[in-house]
This record gives C-alpha cells, sequence and structure tokens, in this order.
C-alpha cells in the first residue's frame, strides 16, 4: 500500500515543519477559478490541495483534480462529504472515520459499502479520525451525519476522542469546526489534542486569518486547512501560506 505522502506527513511532524492545505470545493469552482486557485497556490508555496465537500453534486471532481494535477505538482488529496467521491485522478484519500459522532453509519457502515471501490482507486488510503467540533453555525456535515458536534468548550472531550482515535489505528486527526463556521476551534483545543496523540494533527473550520493561522500551528496544528476564506478572497492564499510558514521549527 502506498504510503509517500503520509509518510511526508509524519516526517514534516517530526521536523516541526507545518503544512498549508487549501481546500477546493468541487461545486464552487469553473475552470477560470481553479486556474486562479493554482496559479496562487504554486506562487504562495502551498503544500496541499483537499479537494471535496459535504456534497458535491456538480459531478465535476475528475475534471477539476485533472486541471490541478496538469497545472502544478502539488499534491491532491481527496476529502470526501461520501464514498461516492472517489477519483482515481488524485494522489491520496482521507478515509474518514466521523469519530466525534455516534452514527455507526459514519463511524463504519459507509466504509463497508465503499471498500472495494476504495481499494480499486489505486489511491494513497489514510484513516482519519474526523471530529467536528461546535463552530457557532450549523454546517453540512452535522446535518448530513445527524451527529452533534463536540462542544468548543469541552477540551476533555476532544482530546479523549483524539486519543481513542489514535489507538484504534487512525494515522491521522482530523479537527474541522466546518464550512463557514463563525468561530475557529480554540487554541486550547488544539493544544490538548496535540499534546496527547503523537499522529499529525489536521484542523480546519472558521480560520480566516494569517494571525488565527499562525496561532494554530503554534498550539499543536500540523497541517492548516482553508477552505471558505479563501472562496471569499482567494489572495488569502498568500498571506496565510506566509504565516504558516513563518511558525519556528522546533522539532
Amino acid at each position: 500500500m502506498k504510503q509517500a505522502i503520509y509518510q511526508q506527513f509524519v516526517a514534516k511532524k517530526q521536523q516541526g515543519k507545518k503544512s498549508f492545505a487549501v481546500l477546493v470545493d468541487p461545486d464552487k469552482v469553473d475552470a477560470a477559478k481553479i486556474e486562479e486557485l493554482v496559479q496562487l497556490a504554486v506562487s504562495a508555496k502551498v503544500d496541499y490541495f483537499f479537494v471535496g465537500g459535504s456534497l458535491v453534486i456538480s459531478n465535476h471532481l475528475d475534471e477539476c483534480i485533472q486541471q490541478i494535477k496538469q497545472s502544478c505538482s502539488i499534491p491532491v488529496i481527496l476529502f470526501p462529504g461520501s464514498p461516492s467521491q472517489l477519483s482515481k485522478y488524485a494522489d491520496a484519500l482521507l478515509y474518514l472515520s466521523l469519530i466525534s459522532g455516534r452514527n455507526p453509519e459514519l463511524l463504519i457502515g459507509q466504509h463497508v459499502i465503499s471498500a472495494p471501490f476504495v481499494r480499486k482507486s489505486g489511491l494513497e488510503i489514510m484513516p482519519t479520525g474526523y471530529m467536528v467540533v461546535d463552530g457557532g453555525a450549523p454546517t453540512t456535515v452535522s446535518y448530513i451525519s445527524n451527529a452533534s458536534p463536540i462542544p468548543a468548550d469541552k477540551n476533555e472531550i476532544a482530546l479523549c476522542t483524539a486519543m481513542a482515535g489514535e489507538m484504534l489505528g487512525m494515522k491521522l486527526i482530523y479537527m474541522d469546526a466546518g464550512s463557514g463556521a463563525k468561530r475557529a476551534i480554540t487554541e486550547d483545543m488544539i493544544e490538548k489534542v496535540a499534546k496527547n496523540i503523537e499522529i499529525p494533527l489536521i484542523v480546519g473550520g472558521g480560520i480566516t486569518t494569517p494571525e488565527k493561522a499562525y496561532l494554530n500551528c503554534k498550539a499543536g496544528a500540523d497541517i492548516i486547512v482553508v477552505g471558505n476564506a479563501i472562496e471569499k478572497d482567494s489572495h488569502l492564499i498568500a498571506e496565510i501560506s506566509a504565516a504558516i510558514h513563518s511558525v519556528p521549527v522546533i522539532a
């Protein structure tokens, strides 16, 4: 099984290097917008593209990924809202298990159905413990999953959930306040989780400024994901990337 990108995640974590992933929702971009995002991302030395959304209804996933791949060498990682969001053109797949919820379909049920197709895809598969944290606004993922998010002030629930995910064999923990969150996950919660797990920690949702991205990295996030803010102002890519990559390296 391929592990090139995951090994890169681990190596960067061990070296204390922080990474920036631009989240692209295929439903919200056309060819011209993708080209603009790619040019900005290459110029800003963005580390990864995450592609996907809670609902992908445009049947535009393959074309979106192919255009990114043809235009740059930045790795493309699927961040799927459902098992149907597969594309052989991507480099890797975040195989998400919603460990913050209690919906068995999103813990294992949909994975059982999708497993043969995922295996045949040839993608690098990265088992990911996905944790939705209350960002102060209803999110698509909470509605679709029929699961309540972790309360924003319950750090102990977050850290115990992350620890359980790691001990169950997850290779990544992804903490997400959700698209359009009114508030990002607190640095305190991120720090508590980061100090109690050894696997890479991804943080996204509600990150709208370079300062917030920087502080999240300082708190212990290894990879910062920004999508909604960039949809509103794509030129934030350069500022956020510079902030993330300016975090002092402390291995």
